[in-house]
């Protein structure tokens, strides 16, 4: 069976998929007309959001941020990308993120797109602040333990 599009994949769907076994989180997708750019390829600029736009639930799922009044602000301090081979409409891939490693209020991701071999990867560097602008949200105990148990990541003093 197909896995379905837009929807968090199991561990066996992403071993299924060819999805290397550090990455724990994923979900499936395929290449539309309108992320292509003037060589029809896939614009750089279309990755970045395919990595937001799977940073936003996996946060959900990590317990980090449900987004409402009590929940951190999520910031990016710094994102970047490594591109290993260009993608064309309608391919289908899946976008994989995991967090490495994790401070007191902020956290590096790590992202990939496999199709079926993998095409990019990148990082974020986000920092969580109050969302009454006075300062720092610390990641709590059970965030960090969810990251470390989910996804390996390692503590940084």
């Amino acid at each position: 069976m197909t896995p379905p599009f837009l929807t968090p994949l199991s561990a066996q769907d992403l071993r299924a998929a060819g999805v290397p076994p550090e990455w724990r989180y994923g979900i499936r997708d395929r290449v539309r007309f309108s992320e292509l750019d003037a060589l029809n390829h896939v614009n750089h600029t279309a990755y970045l959001r395919w990595f937001e736009s799977l940073r936003l639930p996996y946060c959900r799922a990590y317990g980090i941020s449900d987004y409402d009044e009590a929940s951190p602000d999520l910031v990016l301090k710094s994102v970047g990308a490594t591109y290993h081979a260009p993608m064309f409409i309608n391919e289908d891939y899946i976008v994989t993120a995991r967090t490495t490693r994790f401070r007191r209020t902020s956290f590096r991701m790590e992202y990939a797109v496999f199709a079926p071999e993998c095409r990019i990867e990148g990082f974020a560097l986000v920092v969580l602040l109050q969302r009454n602008g006075e300062g720092r949200f610390p990641l709590t105990d059970t965030m960090k333990q969810t990251l470390i148990e989910r996804d390996g990541a390692v503590a940084e003093a």
